[in-house]
């Protein structure tokens, strides 16, 4: 957001006139409940990863206001707890939705697998919102490959590259089955 001074200057809101950023808040129970709030208007969240980010604000404002951030992770787990008990946050059904997201995108099973772990979801919680159907598996396989443009979606002339095109979905996680039937044209929809 641009804000427009007296003498007609635009600056960033959030800095200062002389380049350096404003001091954060103090930490308090309703800032950090406010906090939250914000983020999850803005971005789906997992539970670990709102905590990532109060603990974040946390320990940059400990560090202006020369504090232990270790007297704020109750106040942190409260802010979490607060908004996990008020159904604002829900691993499963952040899990649920981040996963079909992915798997319209061509993501394998794997990768899903991993971007889920990465946000902090648990593993029951994977397993329970994962699919196991080789049919689905090799739809996602499908779809990357024709966001990629590998096997029969590839340019003319590119047929050499079979090794190559195999190796870039076996990379993305697909089994070497799945990969090769859909290279070889044989996961191919009609």
């Amino acid at each position: 957001m641009t804000e427009t001074t007296g003498e007609g200057a635009s600056r960033q809101s959030g800095s200062r006139q002389d380049g350096s950023r404003r001091a954060p808040r103090p930490i308090t129970p309703s800032y950090l409940q406010r906090a939250a709030l914000h983020y999850l208007h803005r971005y789906a969240a997992s539970s670990s990863q709102l905590q990532r980010v109060l603990q974040r604000k946390v320990e940059r404002s400990c560090r202006h206001y020369d504090r232990d951030p270790g007297d704020f992770h109750a106040m942190v787990a409260e802010a979490v707890a607060a908004c996990v008990a008020s159904g604002l946050v829900d691993d499963r059904r952040f899990a649920e939705m981040r996963t079909k997201s992915l798997r319209r995108k061509g993501r394998s099973a794997r990768a899903v697998s991993a971007g889920l772990a990465a946000k902090g979801i648990a593993r029951e919680i994977v397993a329970a919102t994962l699919p196991d159907s080789e049919e689905d598996e090799l739809a996602a396989a499908r779809i990357a490959a024709r966001r990629k443009r590998l096997g029969p979606w590839s340019r003319a002339g590119r047929e050499q590259d079979r090794q190559k095109q195999l190796a870039t979905l076996a990379r993305a996680g697909f089994s070497m089955k799945i990969a090769r039937a859909v290279i070889d044209g044989a996961g191919e929809e009609s």
